[in-house]
């Protein structure tokens, strides 16, 4: 056995740990029961010390002859090592075990080697123990040794490698140690060898702060622990079996009794016990110093090992590990941060709740816990929140009464989830707490009907649907319930005879309410059935069904077909004036095998459905019920059945009906003058309902109805008067006659004349539309913008893609007038303040869910106008005022405006980057317009506007080549717009839009270096000299602006707010000058003004003498851009002539009618601006050999540290130093990171020194930063 002593010398043990393993020799035996006088881990006789191994072995690796695998092995020499047959998985795992008892027992030193080397190379380490060794070194100098020995190049190991093949050898790790404890468990675990050498290993691998070994050792010890377990769980049926023989032949009478026997089954059980207590004291040892310090390691997958075999424990030996002590592991860990470890948790909990014994007898454990597991229903973790409710099932499975009722309600409302497994696992849990249990008075109640079973199931299923609030869809509570209770939920003739059949004396008959839902339930019980997907936002699509599921699909639909052709007329006719439930019985047919109605002679009940659909359509005017009839006839009228006659026969015959009544309806109402009548004209609106709602899936065009809507039109515009609903359901059918008339010419089915008036009615509907727009009501506004970006869509240029040519006549292209109308009234009706639109039309305020509808509504309207814009249909220019909004709307409209500037990028990204420059003018004149010429860049609209050019720098992206011609026309326009207007103060003072600058400088990071300076050299044409020797604040836009296209940054852009220049920066050697790009702090803003004015004081101590001779340079400035070389810019976004035009100016000089006028000569321009470049250029080479310099000491400083002479007094000045150059390189690098952090497992180090100074304690943090680790005082 293991002797308390012996682990205490191998691996420091605290005291505490070495007096538990030393005193217990039973697992939890507080009573001390099986303690033995002298027995312990300590006191068989014949233990051997770890480093008198070799004197009963004899012999080392090197050394005598063995076998492993069957392979032999002689002087040093084998084939192949226990890893390596392991890993190849080839060679069965009983053998392989077979063979190394076997060389085990012709020499256990030899054999234990290669088994500790084996787990040592599973651990990814590339060294090995050997013979003296393992001989003269303790288990903790071994595993110092291997440390140190380590190859941690790459940080991974066999069991953190991905692939099939170390899969597989995972598992087959698992199995070697399984089947090495089974074999070995009638003689050698008892050895005293072995196993203490083994689990001494372990322990003390388990223990190190290689990644490697610690989870390699662990995984190894808890799989030898299950089956140690096993062993145990064997021992104590042995002795049980042991004790019932014995106790039987003692219980004979003496004449009969074997005293021999009785001698006999007293020693056995006395080895059984002993075999007992030994293997229990081996599963204390590795619980206590494995389990205990690793169920909480830094590695989730280490902590997850430990959970999932500890509840494999509770499971086999429920009897001696089925208590608090370890229950309460699994218990805590289900507060760990990683969801593998908390799934972990669940599945053992899961597996002891399966036993109703093993549930009986974890109530104290579930009344602690149970809160927490409750909560973890709502894990981040899907799967853990779905392992959750499972195991709550479980749990009411086993006892009723351990969940409360506010337990269950938060249960039973995930069955309305998005993510369909824990809906699923919800329904189940639902199911089985309302569903599965019958009473004795139930068992008697027949089968089917409404007196069934299953009928007071389905009115508690309706019960449950009313009362959860939740959601108004059944669909979803029908997908939770489909896995667990489709019986239950496709019995339709329960359903069928809730509905019809009158209630018995003394039952309850369902509410109005209740029959709604049941019907609601009904249709989507039938859907689900049919389609065989759930609903929308519940899947990725569909799948692909089996031939099982296709077959019941198959039988479910002609199920429904043969039940709901009988009753679906006589629910129609009990319900026909509830609208709710005809619009839900209506979409019921749609689902039917019509093939049934012939082959099933069900001819007589078709008729009764169409008579019924006829008189809904009669007493309805709801748009939904009419569209219902609609689509009914749609799904009834299908060439491919017999039925095809006999349903349009009797569409026909309602058609008819309806256009006659609207021609008369229409001329008595046209013909009357005046204000219309309130009857006439709710006939002519409930017939012209009816019409829009059945052309919307029929074809009317045999019915001339387009005259007749469109004189409709025409006289409410004339007069004025006309209902708005009239108007809108007018337009509305015009709108389906023109469509329709194009499927006709486009599949070549119509005639020749056909084109020439689709193109005559189009454009004159055009116009109507256009016309209705500046309508005074709101309603026929929307439908009228609505319509016309559907047909401008559809008649647009891409009319013609697809080989469709001949349709060309029928392109349309809006005019500016139109297009500007249509946004004017985007601009009217979407971008408006919720506070203007919070009163409805009676003056009352509107509630939450009115509002709702009403922004999903602005939203619908502003993407039909984006559309155009995506798809080119309008000028792309027309964005300008949609991309302006973005900042002031985006939790409105964000992701619209988003994505239409994401669409129309790739359309032209020069067009819409001029379209961005264009939003950002409009709001700068806007802003102008309201605060007057003076512009306070601190203010919250200037600032509004900066914010949003900073955005819309950022949907560039990172690949500055791609946008480089898009950026620079941005910095072309905005320069030209910022020098447009002269200044309205006169001479001497900036332009007007001058401050436009620096809203443009967000933009010069999207500049590569070359285009900084051809952008500089077209900012200069605008410039006189007296504009670059300003440095008043209102001249800070131009000098920020300038500063941002100095060409050598790598980041050049800068905060103009703070008025801070740009600095060159010697952080590191490869910024060369960085300009501060960070954005003031808000405790910042109080010193702008002081920060501008040490900006002005630094810049005028800076003087510049003016008259100087001219030297004979040439500037890049007046180069010919012919002979310029590719790379010095990027000019073809800009007009660089190359001769001056007589009435042009110079590009240095300022036209002619900007009002600052060069007082300066020529040569004294050019000479200041040379001598400006040269002090800059100065400045930076000195910068850069102060940088040098430091990189030169710092290398020195290094070079005589790693020497052999490093003074005391030297130590400090170098360390100061690397530290303070460090805090800078680090300070730039994380300069506008701003991400979350994250713990990343990074491998052990690979510094030499280091590993040679381990300790032996491995958890003692001073093992690691001990002075004699780093050779210098830390302090």
């Amino acid at each position: 056995m293991i002797a308390a002593q012996d682990l205490h010398t191998e691996f420091q043990f605290a005291q505490e740990a070495e007096s538990q393993l030393s005193s217990d020799t039973d697992l939890e035996d507080p009573d001390g029961k099986n303690a033995k006088t002298g027995k312990g881990m300590a006191a068989k006789k014949g233990k051997k010390a770890i480093g008198d191994k070799a004197k009963g072995g004899g012999a080392g690796r090197a050394c005598g002859v063995g076998r492993v695998n069957g392979h032999h092995q002689q002087n040093g020499m084998e084939n192949m090592t226990l890893f390596e047959v392991v890993k190849m998985g080839k060679s069965a795992t009983q053998s392989l075990v077979d063979d190394w008892i076997e060389a085990y027992k012709s020499n256990r030193d030899h054999a234990l080697l290669d088994l500790i080397n084996f787990f040592i190379q599973c651990s990814g380490c590339k060294g090995a123990v050997s013979g003296e060794m393992f001989r003269h070194m303790q288990n903790s100098e071994i595993i110092r040794k291997m440390t140190e020995e380590f190859d941690e190049d790459s940080g991974d190991y066999p069991f953190t490698m991905s692939g099939p093949q170390w899969k597989k050898f995972r598992i087959s790790f698992c199995d070697f140690i399984a089947v090495l404890v089974r074999q070995c468990q009638y003689s050698i675990i008892y050895d005293e060898y072995m196993m203490d050498t083994v689990i001494s290993l372990l322990t003390g691998l388990s223990d190190s702060q290689v990644r490697a070994f610690r989870h390699t050792s662990t995984l190894a010890a808890m799989k030898l622990m299950t089956a140690l377990v096993n062993v145990a769980l064997n021992l104590s049926i042995n002795m049980d079996n042991t004790q019932r023989q014995y106790d039987a032949e003692r219980n004979k009478v003496v004449a009969k009794r074997a005293s021999d026997r009785l001698e006999l089954l007293l020693q056995k059980r006395k080895e059984l016990q002993e075999n007992q207590d030994e293997i229990e004291n081996m599963m204390n040892a590795i619980f206590k110093g494995v389990f205990v310090h690793r169920y909480r390691d830094a590695i989730a997958e280490i902590r997850a090992s430990c959970i999932e075999e500890i509840g494999v424990w509770m499971k086999l030996y429920s009897d001696a590990f089925l208590n608090d002590s370890y229950l309460k592991y699994v218990g805590w860990t289900m507060h760990d941060k990683q969801g593998e470890v908390r799934l972990k948790c669940l599945g053992a909990l899961q597996s002891l709740f399966h036993s109703r014994e093993l549930g009986a007898r974890l109530e104290l454990f579930t009344s602690r816990f149970k809160d927490r597991i409750v909560s973890m229903t709502l894990d981040k973790e899907y799967d853990v929140a779905v392992q959750a409710i499972k195991l709550l099932t479980l749990v009411l499975q086993c006892s009723d009464e351990v969940l409360t009722a506010e337990d269950c309600e938060s249960v039973y409302h995930l069955v309305y989830s998005a993510h369909r497994p824990i809906a699923v696992s919800a329904g189940e849990f639902l199911y089985k707490k309302l569903f599965s249990h019958q009473g004795p008075e139930e068992e008697g109640l027949p089968r089917r009907g409404r007196q069934s079973l299953n009928g007071s199931l389905i009115k508690t299923t309706v019960f449950f649907f009313l009362e959860s609030e939740l959601h108004e869809h059944g669909a979803y509570l029908v997908d939770s319930l489909w896995e667990c209770g489709s019986e239950l939920l496709k019995d339709w003739e329960t359903m069928i005879s809730l509905l019809l059949d009158e209630p018995v004396p003394g039952e309850e008959a369902l509410t109005d309410r209740q029959e709604t839902a049941l019907v609601e339930i009904m249709l989507c019980v039938v859907r689900q059935a049919c389609e065989c997907h759930p609903p929308v936002g519940r899947g990725s699509g569909k799948r692909v069904l089996s031939a099982k599921e296709k077959k019941t699909q198959l039988d479910d639909r002609t199920r429904i077909t043969e039940m709901f052709a009988v009753a679906l007329p006589l629910l129609l006719s009990k319900y026909c004036v509830d609208i709710d439930k005809v619009n839900n019985l209506l979409q019921i047919p749609k689902y039917f095998d019509l093939d049934i109605y012939t082959t099933g002679r069900l001819e007589k009940h078709l008729d009764a459905l169409l008579r019924q659909i006829w008189e809904v359509q009669d007493k309805h005017t709801d748009t939904e019920v009419l569209e219902a009839c609609s689509t009914t006839y749609h799904s009834l009228c299908n060439e491919e059945f017999t039925i095809f006659n006999r349903v349009n026969i009797a569409r026909s015959q309602l058609l008819d009906e309806l256009v006659d009544k609207f021609n008369r309806l229409l001329e008595d109402f046209l013909q009357e003058g005046g204000e219309p009548d309130e009857d006439d004209s709710y006939q002519v609106l409930a017939t012209l309902k009816k019409i829009s709602a059945f052309h919307n899936a029929h074809d009317l065009s045999k019915w001339d109805l387009f005259t007749g809507n469109y004189r409709l039109l025409n006289t409410g515009l004339q007069n004025g008067d006309m209902p708005e609903q009239i108007v809108i359901h007018a337009m509305q059918c015009t709108h389906y006659i023109i469509l329709w008339h194009l499927a006709k010419v486009s599949d070549g089915s119509s005639l020749k004349g056909d084109m020439v008036t689709l193109r005559k009615q189009m454009r004159a509907f055009f116009l109507m539309c256009q016309r209705y727009l500046n309508s005074i009501n709101n309603a026929v506004k929307e439908q009228a913008f609505t319509i016309l970006c559907d047909l401008l869509l559809i008649f647009s240029h891409q009319i013609m893609s697809s080989g469709r040519e001949q349709l060309e006549p029928l392109v349309y292209t809006p005019d500016s007038c139109l297009q500007a109308e249509m946004l004017n009234f985007i601009l009217d009706q979407v971008f408006i303040d919720q506070d203007d639109d919070n009163n409805s039309t009676d003056g009352q305020p509107d509630d939450e869910a009115s509002k709702i509808e009403d922004l999903h509504k602005r939203r619908n309207l502003l993407a039909s106008y984006c559309k155009l814009i995506i798809y080119n249909v309008v000028d792309i220019n027309m964005g300008a005022d949609i991309f302006k909004q973005y900042m002031r709307y985006y939790n409105d409209y964000g992701d619209i405006i988003k994505e239409t500037l994401s669409k129309t990028r790739q359309i032209d990204k020069v067009q819409c980057a001029k379209t961005l420059g264009l939003s950002l003018q409009m709001l700068f004149n806007e802003m102008l317009s309201e605060l007057g010429f003076n512009v306070d860049r601190s203010t919250s609209a200037f600032c509004g506007i900066k914010e949003l050019s900073r955005r819309f720098s950022l949907t560039f992206g990172l690949d500055q080549m791609k946008t480089r011609e898009a950026i620079a026309m941005l910095h072309k326009d905005g320069i030209e717009f910022a020098f447009k207007e002269p200044s309205p103060q006169g001479q001497g003072s900036p332009p007007l839009n001058l401050a436009f600058l620096d809203i443009l400088s967000e933009f010069s990071s999207k500049l590569i270096r070359q285009d900084k300076r051809t952008v500089h050299m077209y900012l200069e044409r605008f410039m006189t000299v007296q504009m670059a020797l300003q440095r008043e604040d209102c001249w800070l836009p131009l000098i920020s602006y300038r500063n941002s296209l100095q060409a050598g940054g790598d980041d050049d852009t800068m905060s103009v707010m703070s008025g801070i220049s740009s600095r060159g920066s010697t952080r590191s050697k490869k910024s060369k000058q960085a300009t501060a790009s960070k954005r003031k702090l808000p405790e910042e803003e109080n010193s702008c003004s002081s920060s501008d004015a040490v900006w002005m004081n630094r810049e005028q101590n800076a003087q510049t003498p003016l008259m100087i001779h001219s030297p004979h340079l040439t500037s890049t400035v007046l180069r010919d851009p012919k002979k310029m070389r590719p790379e010095d810019g990027y000019a073809a976004a800009f007009t660089m002539p190359t001769e001056q035009h007589p009435h042009q100016p110079s590009p240095l000089q300022q036209p002619p009618h900007h009002p600052h006028e060069a007082a300066i000569d020529y040569n004294t321009q050019v000479t200041w601006m040379l001598t400006q470049r040269q002090q800059a250029e100065a400045r930076q080479q000195q910068e850069r050999v102060s940088v040098h310099y430091a990189k030169m000491r710092n290398h020195m400083q290094q070079a005589i540290r790693r020497g052999s002479g490093l003074m005391e007094d030297d130590e400090e000045p170098i360390v100061e130093d690397v530290m303070m150059s460090s805090e800078d390189r680090l300070e730039d690098i994380n300069e506008g990171m701003d991400f979350d952090t994250m713990d990343i497992d990074l491998p052990a180090s690979k510094n030499r020194r280091e590993r040679t100074e381990l300790k032996p304690d491995f958890f003692d943090p001073s093992s690691i930063m001990d002075d004699s680790v780093l050779n210098v005082s830390m302090f």
